[in-house]
Order: structure tokens, then sequence, then C-alpha cells
């Protein structure tokens, strides 16, 4: 029997205070040096814990990538991360920019009580979140294959994490928006021959 695949998803450090006032979507906004600086023992934290070895995956946008590199800088053994496009984040289209008062009067539905959009809202040009699970499912399944019996450590976003769970759990869009994933936190999800088992989501390790 095929050995299970077991990914680590660790959402990015937070993003600076400006971009926190739009909708960022996929916009390759900064990291506040303030809060990734207080985040050092989280780190340390997150450095001891991941496995060793590990594939280590990024998404496409720089956010991802330095928090990788800040988990290597507190003590993980450095490694060239792969970058996996279908684990960026949910793309906001021409509603990305916007300041969160402004987006109300965009929707064409109630938006989700956790999240400013419904989870098959599709913003002009971009995506709902019932996409990003459609994205995100088969390249966790492609992952999981190449990857078998082995740990993949994921930096990426909100988004796409709430939708790796989903795709593990077979849950709707809306569902998956009810899920709290923290800056910083830990979700674990395993893929086993015949089924994906969640093993924990939104893990917070205390300084």
């Amino acid at each position: 029997m095929k050995p299970p695949a077991r990914f680590w998803l660790i959402r990015h450090a937070p993003v600076s205070n400006g971009a926190r006032q739009i909708l960022y979507g996929t916009m390759d906004v900064e990291l506040c040096a303030e809060s990734l600086a207080a985040a050092a023992p989280l780190c340390q934290i997150l450095a001891a814990r991941l496995p060793r070895p590990a594939q280590w995956i990024v998404s496409p946008l720089s956010r991802t990538r330095l928090t990788a590199d800040a988990i290597f800088a507190a003590g993980y053994p450095r490694t060239a991360p792969a970058v996996e496009a279908a684990m960026i984040e949910q793309n906001l289209g021409t509603w990305q920019g916007l300041v969160h008062a402004e987006l109300p009067a965009q929707l064409s539905r109630p938006a989700h009580p956790f999240w400013p959009l419904a989870g098959r809202e599709r913003p002009p040009g971009g995506e709902s979140m019932a996409d990003v699970i459609d994205r995100v499912g088969p390249s966790l399944e492609s992952l999981a294959e190449r990857h078998a019996g082995r740990d993949v450590v994921i930096v990426g976003h909100g988004g796409a994490i709430r939708a790796a769970v989903a795709h593990a759990l077979g849950i709707p869009a809306d569902a998956a928006l009810s899920l709290s994933i923290h800056n910083l936190s830990l979700t674990r999800i395993e893929r086993h021959p015949n089924a994906w088992r969640v093993v924990s989501v939104n893990e917070v390790a205390e300084s």
C-alpha cells in the first residue's frame, strides 16, 4: 500500500498595515516588518516542529517566500522552495485595491459572515472561493502523487489553505470560508491511498 503524503500548510506572516486596508488578493504586497520581528519566537517554534527532511513549496507571491526565509533564519535548515502557481491566493480581479468599505456596492449576493465575499461570488476578472477549491484540489492531488510517503511544507495563503481543507473534506466554499486560518498557523492534512485525512486546522503556537 502506498504510504501517505503529509502536508504541513503554513499561512504567511501578517502583511503591512497599508495592505490590510484594501482587498489585496493576488497583489504582491509587503509583509509587516514589525509583526514579522515580533513573530520570531513563533518562527522558532515552527522551525523546531516542522519535519526534516521535507519538500518546501511557496506560492508565486513574495510574502510566502519571505515567511519561509524567516523560518529558515529561525533554525530550520535552509532549502530552496519550489514555486507552485496553483497555491496562490484568491484572485479578486478588478476588486483588488478597493478599500473594504467600497466592496459592498459591488456584490451581487450577500457577503459571507467571515469573508468579504460569498463562496460563489466571482469578482470581474477574478475567482470565487469555489474556483479556488477547484484550482487547489488538483494541485494537491498531483503533489500527493509525486511525494507519496514524504512530508511537504507549503507556505501559502489563507484562501488556499481553506481550499485545501475543503478539498480534503469535500465541503462547499461557504463552509470553507468559516474556517479560521491565522497568520503563521499550521494546518496538517494527509493523502492516504483512498482518502484524505485532516490532522489539524489552524494550530497557533504559544510563544
